[in-house]
């Protein structure tokens, strides 16, 4: 799914031996995943993007637009959409499951780096463009143009690659992005998905709706044996028993694959009754 969704949002195919950036009307639109305006081959606009360019507009305009369709993916579906519809997503996933020595399930001072994203969200992406303007009284879009690795990758690389007066013109801040962007890739060989954990504001946001979400989360208390089964195999190292709906959550399932008796399902559907694994509950016990 992930493969599919990156494909179609990004299907612009000769963008990227051009060079071009596609123009067409979709750009107008907004994907619901981390995806580079500038991307030769991207249809459609980053949402988190598109909000800091309404922030640094001068005139200040609330953006009804991103911020309804950032409140309706939120909404219905919570951090599914880092789960399954982000392209930087699908890099981080493939990065991670390249043969490593040692992975890495938590870093140390885990839960202070966690809390990053939420800074990088209130300070890049809200508060810089919005408060610090340039001599014409516009903004910057601070996330995209000093952080966003997605944006170095599906952007920047592939347009400096077929742009060689691009190449003549290179400095420091495109030194810096690709810094923090092999950054990311070597810490993604060792940690899961350390861009989505650490830094990625549009992950903070739809986390902020997981535990409200029309796609959400809910554990059988009375069928829970507390195996822990389903907190070693989430991949985001979350404590599944004590918060089925963290705001970490991507719904990879990888908690309900694991859980021997069926406990975990999606709200609204069947509690499995009957349905439970042909696991002993002895084996689960042991």
């Amino acid at each position: 799914m992930q493969l599919a969704f990156t494909a179609l949002s990004n299907g612009f195919v000769q963008g990227f031996s051009t060079g071009r950036i596609y123009q067409g009307d979709t750009k107008r639109l907004c994907l619901p995943g981390l995806n580079c305006y500038s991307c030769p081959g991207a249809l459609g606009a980053c949402p988190i993007g598109s909000l800091q360019n309404a922030l640094a507009d001068g005139r200040f305009r609330f953006p009804f637009y991103v911020v309804g369709f950032l409140l309706f993916f939120g909404a219905v579906l919570g951090r599914f959409v880092c789960g399954f519809l982000c392209p930087f997503g699908l890099v981080q996933e493939l990065l991670h499951k390249i043969p490593f020595p040692k992975k890495i399930r938590v870093l140390p001072g885990e839960r202070i780096f966690r809390k990053l994203k939420y800074v990088i969200l209130a300070l890049f992406v809200i508060l810089l463009p919005l408060l610090v303007l340039d001599i014409t009284g516009r903004g910057q879009p601070w996330f995209c143009k000093y952080i966003c690795p997605s944006g170095t990758l599906f952007g920047g690389l592939p347009l400096v690659a077929t742009n060689p007066p691009l190449r003549a013109v290179l400095g420091f801040l495109f030194r810096w992005k690709v810094a923090i962007l092999l950054a990311v890739v070597l810490l993604s060989l060792l940690v899961y998905r350390p861009f989505c954990r650490y830094l990625c504001p549009l992950g903070a946001i739809y986390g902020l709706f997981n535990k409200k979400a029309l796609l959400r989360y809910e554990l059988d208390q009375d069928k829970c044996i507390s195996c822990g089964k389903c907190e070693k195999a989430c991949p985001m190292a979350i404590k599944v028993t004590a918060n089925v709906n963290s705001m970490e959550c991507i719904r990879c399932g990888a908690c309900r694959a694991a859980c021997p008796r069926g406990c975990i399902h999606l709200k609204g559907t069947s509690k499995c009754k009957g349905e439970e694994r042909r696991v002993e509950t002895e084996r689960c016990d042991s």
